[in-house]
């Protein structure tokens, strides 16, 4: 047999047997893989059809092979070079033979778009593997921390405060804590002693200020995800929300519920002894905390709510007229979840659509498609290339909130069923909401998600989905 070198890329690797390198990549794997000899001199492109299959011990061995028979230390491209994949089938992977012998000819190994779909299965796998499932094993850590600290911080305040409740402790999903992004967490503190809520029928208007002094000109009215919330929109409740710590002209006023919260989360804080643990933020309208975990340190808000599981609100308007996502049959169901109004702001209450999008995010696949997948390989993105921090512009609710929209645009099954194309159709939507500086809210789409980020930094990001786009790989860890 010829003494060959194996050039991938730019650089060369000898092997004594190129057949045993071509053996190893189909391990696993069921394809045929044929060879048309041709003239000394000529170069020939040799088509190789696969079937699934291309196994992830394929391709380590593969890799393993690689790098057995290169020529001295690998160079950073070289390393880089072994390790990426083109996943999307959008450009081809070359494998050149080039023969020592000039009685022998050269021979150029091409995998084009249709060998890429084993290609794209077996690289998406392992980026899951290696990323995501890492990513959600470390945030999985972190939840279980957080909310052992929380349960004990919550369960001291609503022995404080009887309008307060304690965040319960979950051994699976907590409903309560959302993860934003790795080191940035909400978590939502029920309130109690208001119940049989009603829509507000009058408009009246404020004058009143948070210092109790009276203004000229009355207060803006709530928009978008907003609204006022009077103590007399309940059937029954606490005598304590009537009272002027929390309440200003029949209004229960997110302002000075904050207020009142964040002294009983700072005497929580000594009477737990976790002083050295959690520290409060002071920058703050809500009551942000930080807390030291296995991992590092997590921003932690915690926000007042108002659970409101008997109605659905009229600003929202969803379902839309003749949209085929999701069934009408699961939208009652979804509806029948109703909202929460949290403390975020001076006097308005923010709605929260909370448990009906995580019911929407629980039945995504019940097609077997992929919709689920290309959610968590685009947060993993984000977070590691688009945009990384601590306090990101773009978080993983921005995500769902597009995967939603993306989901009602393309309803059929056959639309989630290939990676690559559902994938792109993902990002080029991020990419057109972020250069944009618009997402609309999913459930109230008068809101604006991104009114008031940050303009420069929408702009950083929306320049780093377009280079991705225009060359759109992923570089396995």
């Amino acid at each position: 047999m010829m003494n060959a070198r194996l050039v991938v890329g730019q650089f060369p690797i000898y092997c004594k047997e190129v057949r045993a390198i071509f053996r190893t990549l189909w391990t696993g794997g069921r394809g045929i893989f044929t060879v048309n000899r041709i003239k000394t001199g000529a170069t020939k492109t040799l088509s190789s059809e696969m079937t699934d299959g291309f196994s992830q011990s394929g391709k380590k061995k593969l890799r393993e092979e690689l790098r057995s028979q290169a020529s001295g230390p690998c160079t950073h491209f070289q390393r880089n070079f072994i390790l990426r994949g083109t996943i999307f089938g959008k450009l081809s992977t070359s494998v050149v033979l080039h023969c020592e012998s000039p009685q022998e000819v050269a021979a150029v190994v091409r995998i084009e778009q249709e060998a890429m779909k084993s290609l794209t299965e077996g690289d998406i796998e392992e980026c899951l593997l290696n990323k995501v499932d890492l990513r959600r094993q470390e945030i999985s850590q972190a939840v279980e921390e957080v909310q052992k600290v929380i349960h004990c911080l919550t369960t001291e305040i609503s022995h404080q405060d009887i309008r307060f409740q304690a965040v319960p402790y979950s051994g699976t999903y907590n409903g309560h804590i959302k993860v934003l992004a790795p080191s940035q967490f909400l978590v939502t503190v029920p309130v109690k002693g208001l119940a049989g809520y009603r829509e507000a029928r009058e408009r009246r208007w404020r004058y009143y200020t948070l210092r109790g002094t009276r203004l000229p000109c009355p207060l803006r009215d709530p928009e978008g995800l907003q609204q006022w919330l009077g103590v007399e929109q309940f059937v029954k409740t606490l005598w304590q929300w009537h009272e002027t710590d929390v309440n200003i002209e029949g209004d229960i006023v997110p302002a000075k519920v904050l207020q009142v919260f964040r002294k009983l989360v700072e005497n929580a804080v000594r009477s737990c002894h976790l002083s050295g643990k959690v520290s409060l933020l002071a920058d703050s309208a809500a009551v942000w905390v930080v807390m030291e975990t296995s991992s590092g340190q997590v921003e932690i808000e915690l926000a007042p709510t108002v659970e409101i599981p008997t109605a659905w609100s009229e600003k929202a308007q969803w379902p839309r007229c003749l949209k085929r996502w999701p069934p009408p049959e699961r939208v009652e169901c979804i509806k029948s979840f109703g909202f929460n109004l949290v403390a975020r702001s001076n006097y308005h209450w923010q709605l929260s659509f909370s448990q009906a999008e995580q019911v929407l995010l629980e039945q995504l696949d019940e097609d077997g498609g992929c919709r689920r997948q290309c959610l968590q390989v685009m947060r993993q993105l984000k977070e590691d290339v688009w945009c990384p921090g601590k306090r990101p512009v773009i978080t993983s609710y921005h995500l769902q909130t597009v995967l939603f929209w993306t989901c009602e645009k393309y309803p059929h099954p056959k639309d989630w069923q290939v990676f690559s194309k559902a994938f792109l159709r993902l990002v080029r939507k991020l990419h057109k909401c972020v250069s944009q500086h618009f997402l609309k809210h999913y459930f109230v789409p008068k809101s604006n998600l991104l009114q008031s980020a940050n303009s420069s930094k929408l702009d950083s990001v929306a320049q780093k989905l377009a280079y991705f786009l225009k060359n759109p790989q992923i570089r396995l860890p």
